[in-house]
């Protein structure tokens, strides 16, 4: 794996490694385990576990686990294969939250006592109104006024479950009047009487993300906290509980998140999409879950090579789609092996061929890799071709098949139209062609120019195949910006499923190989077997393609 690119992040580590302030670099990937990760997510993975790597340090997997009526088993596991197939390994490092559940509690009785965090019953509308605006000062709630004795008492009875969820919260005891109301008394902890995935039901009382995300870093050891940007106004909190508490004091960094244009990246946005079954699931091939790009066919190198491309600045920016699936694409025009596939068919029928004959041509797997080997493809009387390589009336440069002209079949023979058969409405149904004999593998004997090369697959010998062909999700270019609900920029062409015909190797495809089908653009094998026939996804088209 190549060495992440240099950011401010590392100028940063490689001052605090030269001057001795730390020795190691150690970093954690930290998700919610509430959902897919998406595309956003794979920034963030490279730049953590990418630095670790970069400076021989270590990168921590944490579930941050504290709310445990939004999550899952099926999203941790989820996750994890995630980052193992972009390439990423903890080793022994995959810690929880949870973990450090009885630590966090520890944490929080000290902070009463310190006459820092105290009990409050109001809810959070009530809060919200005392809290005020960043302008002008808040109010302070009356629970600010209790003893330590009261609020250990009333504390130890939430955690003994004493109380309704909404009851009370226990927040810091900060500064009502500061400027960043996320230091205006934030709440530490909340009631929730609900069953943990690791826990059980040993806790009703679960901290907030704010508070147990440092306390996390910390007791883990971690030197280097890294996290987007809209986390920049929940450092001071982050350094404050540390400072009260006493503790190590990891630096927290922020850098941009990825915005990609037609995408979302909001996993509350994802998980409509996939409750109201607007997609089909979170690896639907349209979503930008890293799942759902793993069944679309991209590979975990090309993402790597695009989250190296964008870099990390703290600089918020839209990145076009397109610049993703320009590192797609070379990925897949050096891996994939060739195949020949027809998606709108039209049957020609090569009338100077023997009616019984069947051959087999040898062609090569990549035009530019002979060490990818060869594969054997059988030719026959009745072939498919594109309808769109057929023109009854040519346009200007226009060399592909016409009446008249001479077209080169990949690997096969130079064959020339000489009739066109049509219905009673007048629509082209099949094309009557000659061969020239002498033209096998599809070089002329004397040396003739032949402009144009079409694919083919031999009618008996084909395979049907459902290809599904994805489009866009969103017709917006920024979602994120635009005025009401998202769901009504979804867009209704993003998967047309057609069936084609493609040559009989492909019959044997398993879930997730990648092919360049020729002149059209890169598939993979879908794992979906109740079309009870080879199922396609396309991934990217051969050439760049606009955003709009």
């Amino acid at each position: 794996m190549s060495t992440p690119s240099s950011n401010f992040i590392h100028d940063i580590i490689d001052t605090d490694l030269a001057s001795g302030k730390h020795t190691e670099v150690v970093t954690r990937f930290p998700p919610e385990p509430n959902g897919y990760l998406h595309i956003g997510h794979a920034k963030a993975i490279c730049l953590d576990f990418g630095t670790a790597l970069k400076y021989g340090g270590r990168c921590h997997l944490r579930f941050d686990d504290t709310n445990p009526t939004a999550e899952d088993t099926e999203y941790v596991e989820a996750i994890e294969n995630d980052v193992r197939w972009l390439g990423f390994d903890w080793g022994k490092h995959l810690y929880w939250a949870s973990d450090y559940f009885d630590r966090m509690y520890e944490c929080a009785v000290e902070l009463i006592k310190l006459g820092k965090a105290y009990v409050c019953d109001l809810s959070v509308d009530a809060f919200k109104e005392y809290r005020g605006v960043p302008h002008l000062p808040g109010k302070e709630p009356a629970g600010r006024s209790r003893s330590i004795e009261e609020n250990l008492d009333l504390f130890e009875r939430m955690k003994n479950g004493e109380f309704a969820d909404g009851t009370y919260v226990l927040r810091a005891r900060i500064d009502m009047n500061s400027p960043n109301l996320h230091m205006r008394d934030p709440a530490i902890y909340r009631i929730k009487h609900a069953s943990h995935h690791n826990t059980g039901d040993k806790w009703c009382l679960y901290p907030m993300y704010d508070f147990a995300h440092c306390l996390e870093d910390s007791i883990e050891g971690v030197t280097h906290s890294m996290c987007t940007l809209e986390f920049e106004v929940h450092r001071p909190l982050y350094d404050w509980i540390l400072e009260t508490l006493g503790l190590y004091q990891p630096r927290q960094y922020e850098f941009a998140r990825l915005n990609l244009t037609y995408t979302i990246m909001s996993k509350r946005k994802l998980l409509e999409l996939v409750k109201e079954n607007l997609v089909n699931g979170w690896d639907d091939p349209r979503m930008p879950t890293l799942c759902g790009m793993r069944r679309r066919g991209y590979t975990p190198e090309a993402i790597r090579a695009f989250c190296t491309e964008i870099g990390v600045t703290k600089t918020e920016s839209l990145t076009d789609v397109a610049l993703l699936e320009h590192h797609v694409r070379n990925d897949l025009n050096e891996i994939a092996p060739r195949r020949m596939a027809v998606l709108d068919p039209l049957k020609v029928v090569i009338t100077s061929y023997p009616e019984v004959q069947t051959e087999e041509f040898e062609l090569p797997n990549h035009p530019n890799k002979p060490e990818m080997g060869v594969r054997t493809v059988p030719f026959a009387r009745e072939i498919y071709i594109e309808r769109e390589d057929f023109m009854e009336e040519p346009a200007k440069k226009f060399f592909r098949l016409a009446p008249g002209t001479e077209v080169r079949l990949r690997g096969a023979y130079l064959i020339t139209c000489t009739e066109v058969i049509k219905d009673a409405n007048g629509n082209i149904m099949e094309l009557h062609c000659s061969h020239d004999p002498e033209s096998r593998g599809g070089n002329a004997p004397d040396g003739r120019k032949v402009k144009g090369t079409i694919h083919w697959v031999a009618a008996q010998y084909g395979v049907e195949a459902e290809v599904r062909l994805y489009d866009r999700l969103l017709t917006s270019e920024n979602p994120a910006a635009e005025e009401g609900d998202f769901k009504e920029y979804l867009n209704p062409d993003s998967l047309k499923v057609i069936t084609g015909i493609v040559e009989p190797g492909l019959a044997t495809a398993k879930a997730g190989d990648k092919f360049q089908f020729e002149r059209i653009g890169y598939f993979c094998a879908d794992l979906d077997t109740s079309a009870n026939k080879p199922v396609f996804n396309r991934t990217v088209g051969l050439r760049e393609a606009a955003s709009k």
